[in-house]
């Protein structure tokens, strides 16, 4: 299980955040004013790297607008991975770190088909060793995966990453969870008792 560190990181992750959304090609705001709005962790099973989903709110555009937005922290870059990365910034605790887009990440595209494939199970976003069990999800078969991630593309709406047969699709503006799709992870937003998609298995080989 990850521990979680109450100390500090410089720049925040809504620094960094709020500094990348604007050449996303799924963002919609101009200049960002974010705010936390929920999210989980999965567990990396060898350890060495944090991952956590952001749900959160962007006060930029007119209304509140909600993001999906998943990093991986890392004590070491990943070779060739700059297009994912967010930026680096000095944890309290474990010195530097490389933040990371998660759709990007091999780990937790990984640790995301493990989750719904029922191998694994959230953890809560700010608390170690303890599962969340606020995150909904509808689990499909599907094989344990060797194959390499091809690429992470992005639209209007989200992010798709092929691994193998399994195509994973990340909603960064979440809606409520679709029905049918072959697998999928919601979670619900802080004081609100709707649960938005977040993840979506659209296609699979059979396993």
């Amino acid at each position: 299980m990850a521990v979680i560190h109450q100390t500090t990181l410089t720049p925040s992750k809504l620094e960094l955040i709020a500094a990348w959304l604007p050449g996303r090609q799924w963002y919609r705001g101009t200049t960002p004013q974010l705010s936390k709005a929920g999210g989980f962790r999965l567990d990396d099973a060898d350890g060495a790297v944090g991952i956590e989903f952001l749900l959160l709110r962007d006060e930029s555009e007119t209304g509140s607008v909600l993001y999906s937005v998943p990093l991986t922290y890392r004590g070491v870059p990943i070779p060739g991975g700059d297009g994912a990365l967010l930026g680096t910034a000095e944890h309290g605790v474990l010195g530097r770190r490389w933040i990371y887009d998660g759709a990007s990440d091999p780990v937790a595209v990984g640790a995301v088909l493990d989750l719904v494939a029922g191998r694994v199970s959230a953890q809560a976003q700010h608390h170690s060793d303890s599962v969340d069990t606020s995150v909904a999800v509808r689990q499909a078969k599907l094989p344990s995966t060797g194959d390499e991630m091809r690429g992470a593309v992005d639209d209007e709406t989200g992010t798709d990453v092929c691994v193998g047969g399994i195509v994973l699709r990340f909603s960064r503006r979440p809606v409520a969870p679709t029905p049918g799709v072959v697998g999928s992870v919601a979670a619900p937003v802080a004081s609100a008792d709707q649960e938005w998609g977040l993840v979506e298995v659209v296609r699979a080989v059979a396993g």
